[in-house]
């Protein structure tokens, strides 16, 4: 999942979280155990399952690529990463994964030739992607290219995350932690969580239909997955963070602590997930309407 930032000069995958860096992939499984259940308790509900054919992009590890052929049944995933090495490591019946830039004015059939039925526009009942917008920029843009890969009466579904970290969140070491990744995640490499709030607005934008959203935080405990996915990624991006001015290395280590301390009620960022329907197929399995 990776990006041209519109105010930092990197690109998710380069300057920070490259997947060569040893740990990476473990770091994206955190957030994969955190968010999965989430994710395909949503997809299944949408309806998706045997016959669906699906597109993950900026599908990371591929853990939600797999969920839907092992858990949900469904016929073919396309998962689509800039970098496909965790895909390539994991590799399942019906998982094909595409190395490809999606934010590329060429990110089209004609670019790959070899998987041109693959990303032909209206091919796929599920498009999805998770985490990946909020570090890109153009974003009315990609949401209506991915609208268009739709079948009629598919589902587009995205993620992202939501700062819940705002002006009137007590301060702590924790909350200055936060504001400073996000600040440094943005000046470095675009990241930008402040419009997700606006996702299915795009999504309407983009002419789909029933759209609707929901908000899941997870909580933050002691040794958990999402407080040690926190942890890692302050690691990574700490040079950033620290060039933010918002805290010294003394506030993010005290911060590291609260993560592991029982007695902390800090919010963990949100996931934001919307989804859209496009028009047509009526009375489809999955399709607003349909049993």
């Amino acid at each position: 999942m990776t990006g041209t930032g519109p105010q930092g000069p990197g690109r998710y995958g380069e300057r920070v979280f490259r997947p060569e860096a040893g740990g990476e992939g473990d770091r994206i499984d955190l957030g994969s155990l955190t968010y999965d259940a989430t994710t395909m308790s949503r997809l299944r509900r949408l309806g998706v399952g045997p016959g669906w054919t699906c597109l993950d992009l900026g599908a990371g590890t591929g853990t939600v690529a797999r969920g839907l052929l092992e858990e949900a049944g469904v016929a073919e995933v396309v998962a689509v990463d800039r970098d496909v090495r965790f895909l390539a490591a994991h590799p399942v019946p019906g998982l094909t994964p595409l190395q490809a830039d999606i934010t590329a004015d060429g990110f089209s059939p004609e670019l790959f030739p070899d998987l041109s039925p693959a990303l032909s526009p209206g091919r796929f009942r599920l498009v999805h992607a998770r985490f990946l917008l909020m570090h890109l920029p153009d974003r009315p843009r990609l949401v209506a290219r991915f609208a268009e890969l739709l079948a009629p009466g598919g589902v587009l579904v995205i993620s992202d995350a939501v700062d819940l970290t705002t002006d009137s969140a007590s301060p702590t070491p924790y909350t200055a932690a936060m504001r400073a990744m996000w600040r440094g995640l943005r000046d470095s490499i675009g990241t930008d969580v402040s419009q997700v709030v606006h996702h299915p607005e795009l999504l309407e934008a983009a002419g789909l239909e029933s759209v609707a959203a929901e908000i899941h935080v997870p909580p933050l405990l002691p040794g958990s997955a999402i407080s040690r996915f926190w942890a890692d990624t302050w690691d990574r991006a700490r040079a950033d963070m620290l060039a933010t001015g918002l805290l010294d290395e003394d506030g993010l280590d005290e911060a590291l602590r609260l993560l592991e301390s029982p007695g902390y009620a800090g919010l963990s960022p949100g996931m934001l997930t919307a989804w859209g329907w496009k028009p047509g197929a009526p009375g489809a399995p999955g399709a607003p309407g349909a049993p």
